[in-house]
């Protein structure tokens, strides 16, 4: 089945955002825990066992990117994948499915 542009643009992003940097798992694992439910900073920090600023870096990456929104203000503000996002999580089930594996050894070490 032929992809849209659009498609096509959000693979080379998702691509870019989670294998493009060392910091690409963390932001994959950020994106399936805001798949469940909203979380801030800190238990995002918490639920991947880094250091809040680390947490803070990706979630500002993913932001940046339009991946993730947010609501509220400082330590209360949550954050959310973004309505397009959500609109292209097969295509992100899809390059997570290729990358994870790498993702798990890395998280296991």
């Amino acid at each position: 089945m032929p992809r849209s542009g659009s498609e096509i643009s959000w693979k080379r992003l998702l691509w870019y955002v989670l294998a493009g940097s060392r910091g690409g798992p963390n932001r994959g694992r950020i994106i399936n825990l805001l798949r469940r439910e909203p979380y801030n900073i800190n238990k995002l920090a918490e639920a991947l066992h880094v250091h809040y600023r680390v947490a803070e870096h990706h979630i500002r990456a993913l932001e940046k990117n339009h991946l993730v929104s947010s609501a509220g203000e400082k330590y209360g503000k949550l954050y959310f994948l973004s309505p397009e996002m959500e609109a292209h999580l097969p295509l992100f089930d899809e390059i997570w499915a290729q990358i994870s594996p790498r993702v798990e050894r890395e998280v296991k070490r």
